[in-house]
């Protein structure tokens, strides 16, 4: 496989066949909105905004909680961890569900400056989908609280259970691979040296948390933006449920999957089927519209950088 991806015809048909379904993607969306309008054409611009600058900061939070996972001396730069996170998303297109993590690790991977192993991306990338989990606990208990259907309250309550299940996990990591049995194999010797500290995983939970609390202010400001009168109980159910149908295995189009249960739990809370449908496509489009904003900012500083690039200072005598 390796040999192949290192081929130059390879390379060409890969990237040709990705931006002709990127192309045709775009095709059909523009044709789509043509005929029903963009969802956000009687928005607030003020408050679509103020949404786009809390997703955008929401990807600097989950790079820097990321970045807490590797080791100091193998750390990525949080630059090429939040590249990753916007390509992703901005992949999620049109790719199916999970392929987004081949895409996160081929970019940190290909990255300037990385000195990170391919085994050691993968496994952060598990741990960071755990610490994703734990982190939405608490906005899981907060949107099966305010739930009005025992169905949808005992939905989220796994979500929020799952998280607890995530965050034991994820604190027994580091015990379980410098235990006495695990060392006795090369997989445990490994793990024992390629996985975070529990400090290290505290913090990478609390940054993280700091990204969805972020994202769910933006899906706040979004429904009112849109004039739904949503709450914010009501966002954090829109970002649980979006992110809950992100975690399946095999699914359509990443953020097909993702708009689709959003918009399925605004319906059972209450909001009309046209509204919710709308909402969540123009919730999804802001997500990947800043996601393609990281990825052009970070890659306009590179080529910055090259074009004129920074001069050493020199010491005063």
């Amino acid at each position: 496989m390796r040999r192949l991806l290192s081929n130059r015809r390879a390379q060409l048909l890969l990237n040709g066949g990705f931006g002709l379904i990127l192309l045709g993607v775009a095709i059909v969306s523009v044709r789509h909105f043509v005929r029903g309008g963009w969802p956000l054409r009687h928005a607030d611009p003020v408050l679509v905004f103020g949404s786009a600058l809390l997703f955008l900061a929401a990807y600097a939070f989950k790079a820097w909680g990321w970045q807490r996972l590797f080791h100091e001396h193998e750390r990525p730069a949080a630059g090429a961890l939040a590249f990753a996170g916007g390509a992703a998303c901005v992949g999620g297109v049109a790719l199916p569900g999970r392929i987004d993590d081949a895409i996160r690790i081929a970019v940190v991977r290909r990255y300037p400056g990385t000195r990170t192993g391919l085994g050691t991306v993968g496994l952060s990338l598990i741990v960071l989908g755990m610490v994703d989990n734990a982190a939405l606990t608490p906005l899981a208990s907060v949107a099966a609280a305010d739930a009005t259907s025992w169905s949808v309250r005992a939905g989220f309550a796994v979500v929020a259970a799952a998280g607890v299940a995530a965050a034991l996990v994820v604190a027994s990591l580091p015990k379980l691979g410098g235990s006495r049995h695990a060392m006795r194999f090369r997989l445990g010797r490994w793990l024992a040296s390629h996985v975070h500290c529990t400090k290290e995983a505290w913090a990478a939970w609390l940054l993280v948390s700091v990204s969805w609390t972020l994202r769910g202010t933006a899906v706040f400001l979004l429904l009112n933006a849109l004039s739904l009168r949503g709450s914010f109980p009501l966002a954090l159910a829109f970002l649980c449920a979006s992110a809950a149908s992100a975690a399946l295995p095999i699914a359509p189009a990443g953020a097909a999957t993702q708009a689709g249960a959003g918009a399925a739990i605004l319906v059972l809370s209450g909001v009309g089927t046209a509204d919710a449908i709308a909402f969540s496509v123009a919730a999804q489009a802001l997500v990947i519209v800043t996601g393609a904003a990281v990825v052009l900012l970070i890659g306009a500083w590179h080529v910055a950088l090259r074009v004129h690039p920074r001069r050493p200072r020199v010491a005063a005598a």
